[in-house]
């Protein structure tokens, strides 16, 4: 699957200034990581966004916004959104800060 750079460039000016952030290819883009844990990832069909298991209803309840599919099985607790979703600056913010509230919550690795 191709990489979606404008995405990627969106997402990094977004979590510039966190600490602990890193980058790894996966899933077919640019996977972003916190303190070693998957936060957020672009691919050309959206991006992917990981709130935790209970924690992402909102998130689906976005119009457009899916459940992410790995080899065809759901992941709970992430969600994958378009472009007309992560275009708006409001919900973008929403969802990485949401985001990064869950994944902070888990140990480092």
């Amino acid at each position: 699957m191709a990489r979606d750079i404008g995405l990627e460039e969106l997402l990094k000016e977004e979590l510039g200034t966190v600490s602990g952030l890193s980058e790894k290819p996966m899933f077919g883009g640019l996977a972003f990581l916190l303190d070693g844990n998957l936060l957020c990832g672009a691919r050309q069909d959206g991006m992917l966004i990981r709130l935790g298991k209970g924690n992402d209803d909102w998130a689906l309840d976005l119009p457009g916004a899916a459940q992410m599919l790995s080899g065809g099985r759901a992941m709970h607790g992430w969600v994958r959104v378009g472009a007309e979703i992560y275009g708006d600056d409001n919900i973008r913010r929403h969802l990485l800060e949401a985001a990064i509230a869950f994944v902070r919550s888990l140990p480092a690795k």
